[in-house]
């Protein structure tokens, strides 16, 4: 009797054992594939593929964003937002090449900035032009260029290349800080499609609602958030 009992507890501890190691694999199996099918995130900054600028651009161009839309601020800054991803792949399409654009002499350099970009670079030659002069610049100003300096120095420098403080011969420091701050901006807000404002950061942050095709029911509803989260032009959802 008692063998027969024991016999029976150590058939049930087996069948038990089976069942629960079944589920596990079971379970294991399942999790691999719901990793393997998640989305992988995207190239780390530093390792991303470029179409347009060379090493010492991207430096800069990843410096510079990240003193415009600062990382620690309320939102998203823009390396988090990969602008600088959405402003190397503009450089390389026709805007950027500026393919569409009025670039015949003469130009007036001392015109009112409401007369519009005075030069003739395109956008993608203003940076190839001005970035290295900007670090000459930086060097003799501040000792090093500008993806080493410190942040506070960062700041101080934009603002003199906004001020036309850089002699740069083919056009003003200032026409090349407007392409810059244009581009960081259209980068953070911009579809993600176009490379920037990974993830809708951005538009989560502001409460835009991107693409969705109707929000009617929201328009009346004054300082009320804004609850659904943006849509991209291809249909993700934040």
């Amino acid at each position: 009797m008692t063998r027969k009992n024991l016999n029976a507890t150590n058939l049930s501890i087996t069948r038990r054992g089976l069942l629960i190691g079944a589920a596990a694999c079971a379970a294991a199996a399942l999790s691999a594939r719901h990793v393997m099918a998640q989305p992988q995130g995207p190239v780390p900054l530093q390792n991303y593929q470029r179409s347009f600028f060379n090493a010492e651009e991207w430096a800069f161009v990843m410096a510079a964003t990240a003193r415009i839309i600062p990382s620690d601020g309320k939102g998203p800054g823009a390396l988090e937002a990969r602008v600088p991803v959405f402003i190397d792949k503009q450089m390389a399409d026709p805007w950027g090449q500026g393919d569409h654009w009025y670039r015949q002499a003469p130009f007036n350099r001392d015109a009112p900035r409401y007369t519009g970009y005075q030069a003739e670079p395109s956008p993608a030659e203003a940076y190839r032009i001005a970035i290295p002069k900007i670090n000459e610049w930086c060097k003799a100003q501040y000792g090093a260029i500008f993806a080493e300096l410190p942040a506070e120095k960062q700041d101080e420098a934009l603002k003199r290349i906004e001020k036309d403080e850089v002699e740069i011969a083919e056009l003003r420091s200032g026409d090349f800080f407007s392409f810059l701050l244009q581009n960081t901006k259209e980068g953070y807000f911009a579809d993600p499609q176009y490379g920037g404002n990974y993830d809708m950061a951005a538009w989560v942050y502001i409460g835009f609602p991107g693409a969705r095709a109707s929000f009617l029911e929201w328009v009346e509803k004054d300082n009320v958030p804004y609850k659904l989260g943006p849509v991209s032009l291809s249909g993700q959802r934040a």
